[in-house]
């Protein structure tokens, strides 16, 4: 204790000096160095006479082999704690020695902090508290004896370690914590560097033997093509591994200890921080994992009864609609959970994304090819003109819909947004700046799953413009006697609300509407018809306003009453379907006008078509339709 007093007394002037007199940078030098020398001698010294004492204290104690798995069940002849069970002479001896290797900790951490003055100080003057490494040190050792024993049942190392972390815990709030903050080493947790550096213990067994071990398994079974265990052991040793870290995170959440849990101290309390430095290993397991996954979603993706029926009582919080999702969109969405829910026991944001990108996104895209095939499939048979296919798209679509609205409500999530870009991702700071270099609003940045939630954007708006279109044609070819007849404008059609030749087609467009309105989801349906209220809007002004008729007085009184007719289909889905016809509509409006107010159009231009509620249509297009006005006394 005399010697590290007097170093401690040398750093004090040294660091008067510094500030004092920095000019004086070959005094402090010498003086550094001989009292670097001084410390390669005390601490060997101190470090040995420490583990001396802890053998002389029966340290560590006897591990016994476990009868059962329960870790959890404190059994009655557990070995007695030799830190609580010192007498009172080694309890002295004891704090004496445990307080100069602290103090000689400090030290070491004093002469850094000045010799780092100007640099990046937080991770080299970071260090494990001495005095519990030398706790952990032999018992990793003793207990290594077992897990060599234990390669192929690696349950029962994450038990021993477990326990042993557990059982000890409390002496270290109890004896040694209080030695700790009496050496005045600030920022340190005994009970936090206890369970971290059997937590490092373990996971560095665990890179050093039981990792490889079932490496080599898979390479044997990729070589001989044999499929093997290795995989499922594979998964089993990844679910212990994930098991035994929560165990971890309850043991440090119940201790009372408020940590900042970013990647550092979570690297620290992760027995999966084994990736960190063997990212090839997080591939592996990423593959093997998708694989898994894409291998139980197989049967249910050939099972019909899962695309026929559909996901009940699903309310999602930012989605009230009744999606009409299948159940296959269920199916994909539980194994994606299943592999997110893995990723979250991941120490680093960076290790947390690439892994959700090679395992999670993946089962994104094999459901986008599910559906976009099966459409595919649908549309080659029939083009879409059968009922069974049009239905087979909608349930595509629903799912879609559906998959596309858990994404977004998941992005929401701090999880996903803090992984949204990849921290090797070069654009980056393009972006999410502007050309002015200001940043822009969270809302306007990207996050993990932006591309996938696109596709399926496009995809339903491709699909449900083409059940519209498919839709329109059928309807175009049901209506083409109707527009086809240009006479028909010239007289009335006594005894009939409707043209004879429209009828066919209404009843068709009914028919076919009330397929897709049973069968697809209330969004969607809603861009279908009206898409194709706008198709049939143009096909109905093209083909009869702008052409070559005449429409006499009761021409544009039976024109008016068709399309009375075709706005009361449309009437069950919307409150003024007129709305959704403008060409049509203002078509109708300027027939109807008497002689003298279209005389006034003719001269007014488009001030005049504004005027008189006429937004829609142009002036060519105006004068083209009053050319075919004929005004009978």
């Amino acid at each position: 204790m005399l010697a590290i007093k007097t170093l401690k007394t040398t750093e004090d002037i040294l660091t008067s000096i510094t500030k004092a007199h920095p000019q004086w940078k070959h005094l402090v030098s010498a003086v550094d160095h001989r009292v670097d020398r001084a410390l390669a001698i005390l601490r060997p010294q101190a470090i040995a006479e420490h583990r001396a004492l802890l053998a002389s204290l029966g340290w560590p104690p006897p591990l016994f082999a476990l009868n059962s798995l329960d870790s959890d069940a404190r059994t009655a002849n557990q070995v007695a704690n030799p830190l609580l069970t010192m007498q009172v002479d080694l309890k002295v001896q004891y704090s004496e020695n445990f307080l100069a290797l602290c103090n000689l900790q400090e030290l070491q951490r004093q002469r850094k902090a000045r010799q780092l003055e100007g640099h990046d100080r937080e991770v080299a003057l970071r260090q494990s508290l001495w005095v519990i490494e030398e706790l952990v040190n032999p018992l990793s050792l003793a207990s290594q004896r077992h897990f060599s024993k234990w390669v192929d049942k690696p349950e029962f190392i994450f038990t021993l370690v477990y326990k042993i972390t557990r059982d000890y815990v409390d002496s270290m709030d109890e004896l040694l914590q209080p030695l700790v903050d009496e050496a005045k080493l600030l920022g340190y947790s005994c009970r936090e560097e206890w369970i971290s550096a059997m937590v490092t213990s373990l996971t560095t067994y665990l890179a050093k033997e039981i990792f490889p071990s079932y490496i080599s398994q898979l390479d044997e079974e990729s070589v001989t093509g044999i499929q093997s265990s290795a995989r499922i052991s594979w998964l089993h040793l990844i679910d212990l591994t994930i098991a035994f870290d929560k165990r971890i995170k309850s043991l440090v959440d119940h201790s009372g200890i408020l940590l900042s849990f970013d990647d550092d101290i979570m690297q620290k309390n992760s027995s999966l921080s084994v990736f960190c430095d063997h990212p090839d290993w997080l591939d592996l397991w990423a593959e093997i994992e998708l694989g898994d996954a894409l291998g139980k979603l197989k049967p249910d993706i050939q099972d019909e009864n899962n695309w026929r029926k559909k996901v009940e009582g699903v309310v999602l919080s930012s989605y009230t609609d009744d999606h009409k999702s299948p159940l296959i969109s269920n199916a994909f969405l539980r194994h994606l959970a299943s592999v997110i829910d893995r990723c979250r026991s991941l120490p680093s944001v960076s290790l947390r994304s690439k892994f959700l990108r090679l395992a999670g996104i993946p089962i994104i895209r094999n459901f986008f090819d599910s559906i976009l095939i099966r459409c595919q499939e649908a549309e080659g048979l029939t083009a879409l003109t059968d009922d069974d296919a049009v239905i087979k798209v909608t349930i595509s679509v629903n799912a879609a819909h559906y998959f596309e609205s858990v994404l977004k409500e998941w992005s929401e999530d701090v999880f996903f947004l803090e992984m949204g870009m990849d921290e090797d991702d070069k654009t980056e700071l393009e972006s999410n700046s502007n050309s002015y270099g200001e940043v822009l609003p969270e809302s306007s940045r990207r996050v993990i799953f932006d591309d996938e939630i696109k596709k399926l954007e496009e995809f339903r708006t491709e699909w449900v413009e083409k059940i519209s279109l498919v839709i329109l044609r059928g309807f175009d070819s049901h209506s083409r006697d109707y527009v086809k007849n240009k006479r028909q404008w010239q007289k009335g059609e006594e005894g009939w609300t409707v043209s004879k030749t429209l009828i066919e087609a209404l009843d068709y467009l009914q028919s076919k509407m009330s397929v897709v309105e049973v069968s697809l989801n209330d969004r969607d349906f809603v861009g279908v018809w009206r898409s194709l209220a706008a198709g049939i809007d143009r096909l109905i002004f093209n083909g009869i306003l702008i052409s070559n008729v005449k429409f006499h007085n009761s021409g544009v009184e039976r024109f008016g009453s068709d399309l009375e007719v075709l706005f009361g289909v449309f009437g069950a889905w919307c409150l003024r379907p007129e709305g959704f016809f403008p060409k049509s509509s203002e078509g109708l409006k300027l027939l109807k006008m008497d002689e003298n107010r279209l005389q006034e159009c003719m001269g007014g231009g488009k001030r005049w078509l504004k005027e008189n509620g006429l937004r829609r249509l142009s002036v060519t297009e105006a004068e083209k339709i009053l050319k075919n006005r004929v005004f009978t006394s």
